[in-house]
């Protein structure tokens, strides 16, 4: 069985690291990945032939994986947080289809009709930054990235315009890099418009790995300045709740058991 394995591989600690997912990595002869990717699998990389492609050849990256699975060796592509959400399992689909609608001619011997693709979730930024605090993602959220190098930036703000509006909790991917900075500037903007400027926000950088940093801060307070690539910015909704006790700073989302935690009213006969 020609065998291509899709996976995500966690926000960064090992121990975020699924089983299934280390059970394909141990299957596995050749591992894909963007450099850092490997070295945070530690030891599990031992006896694998490493094939570390940098950032802006993700087309590359996901050839290269089809390739080598086409050619009977089983192979790992992997990403880290979870590999379907903004990362690289849509691109093997997308080049998989081109190949077999015959958009894309095969300039190579490789059949990519022959590989088993499994794809294996992994626990995402998101999760990690909300369970850091709490339960942000306790009621409707979704996820927007703020990168215009895919996607036109008119369409990223026509989005970030109606999660506002329906007042959802937004986790923001690829916030800033050194050349885009405004980005997250703009949609602070556009959410100050429909949520309150004391709007809990959680600022993840490097989630769940040696130098992590976690804090809250809030929507109005938020700064770019402290945000990088490596940062998932968390903005709550306009229920989301931040409270204190002792030492620790809780942050959650009500799904609405206020009503059932309160006993009615008594009713006069």
């Amino acid at each position: 069985m020609k065998r291509l394995y899709v996976l995500g591989s966690g926000p960064g600690s090992e121990l975020m690291i699924t089983p299934q997912v280390e059970q394909a990595i141990a299957a596995s002869s050749d591992l894909v990945a963007y450099g850092l990717y490997l070295e945070l699998l530690g030891e599990r990389t031992r006896d694998k032939t490493l094939h570390d492609l940098p950032l802006g050849e993700e087309i590359e990256r996901a050839r290269l994986a089809l390739n080598l699975a086409a050619a009977g060796k089983p192979t790992a592509l992997i990403s880290s947080g979870d590999i379907g959400i903004f990362a690289m399992a849509t691109l093997v689909f997308e080049l998989l289809e081109r190949r077999l609608s015959g958009a894309e001619t095969e300039s190579d011997d490789h059949d990519w009709r022959q590989v088993d693709i499994q794809v294996m979730p992994g626990i995402s930024a998101m999760q990690a930054a909300a369970a850091s605090m709490g339960a942000a993602l306790g009621h409707d959220f979704c996820a927007v990235s703020l990168s215009d190098l895919l996607t036109p930036w008119e369409t990223i703000e026509t989005r970030i315009r109606a999660v506002a509006a329906a007042d959802f909790v937004i986790a923001f991917y690829n916030p800033v890099s050194r050349k885009r900075r405004w980005q997250l500037a703009r949609a602070k903007e556009l959410l100050l418009q429909r949520r309150p400027a004391d709007t809990p926000v959680i600022l993840g950088r490097n989630l769940t790995r040696q130098d992590e940093r976690v804090s809250v801060c809030t929507l109005a307070q938020l700064d770019v300045e402290q945000v990088d690539m490596l940062t998932l910015v968390l903005v709550g909704s306009s229920a989301t709740r931040c409270f204190q006790n002792g030492d620790k700073q809780w942050v959650y989302t009500p799904r609405g058991y206020a009503r059932k935690l309160t006993p009615p009213e008594s009713v006069a006969p």
